[in-house]
């Protein structure tokens, strides 16, 4: 099982998607500027397109990290010492691929495992980060609020079509 880059590519794309509505001024873009400080004058138009090509660059670190997570048959891949060690494996691999190769790989599910990743790892990052800069715990829920939903549908993407 190989990166299917495509997914990966469509996977990071999504949080984009996810950014422009969830940080729109009608969604939740207004409590957002408020809670950072930031105000829209105009000027952050400079250097947006930067910013986006590397949040677009960051999210497929993301979706590739995610890979491993939202589809459990990874761990048997590992298991044998990776995609490059499959021909050599035992014929249980075989076999065990053969019963389970598709167990859990549904929308569903991918998103289930994306909402996770969103609680139990990146919401404690963020509020940990947020300690020593002083932000507010609303920017907490929202920050992590809008990566547990762009993992969700990431994790979603990539266990449905990888």
């Amino acid at each position: 099982m190989n990166y299917n880059f495509p997914i990966i590519l469509l996977a990071a794309f999504s949080s984009l998607i996810v950014g422009f509505v969830w940080y729109n001024p009608k969604v939740f873009g207004s409590i957002w500027m408020r809670e950072t400080g930031i105000v829209m004058d105009g000027s952050e138009k400079k250097g947006m397109v930067k910013m986006l090509l590397f949040n677009f660059i960051y999210s497929v670190f993301i979706a590739m990290s995610l890979h491993p997570i939202v589809i459990h048959q990874m761990g048997a891949i590992s298991m044998v010492g990776g995609p490059m060690m499959v021909e050599k494996a035992l014929p249980s691999y075989a076999n065990f691929i053969n019963d389970y190769g598709t167990a859990f790989r549904t929308f569903k599910h991918g998103a289930l495992h994306g909402f996770f990743t969103g609680l139990f790892f990146i919401f404690p990052l963020i509020g940990i980060t947020s300690l020593y800069e002083k932000r507010s715990f609303k920017y907490v829920i929202l920050t992590a609020g809008y990566w547990s939903v762009s993992l969700m549908i990431m994790g979603a993407i990539i266990c449905q079509w990888f």
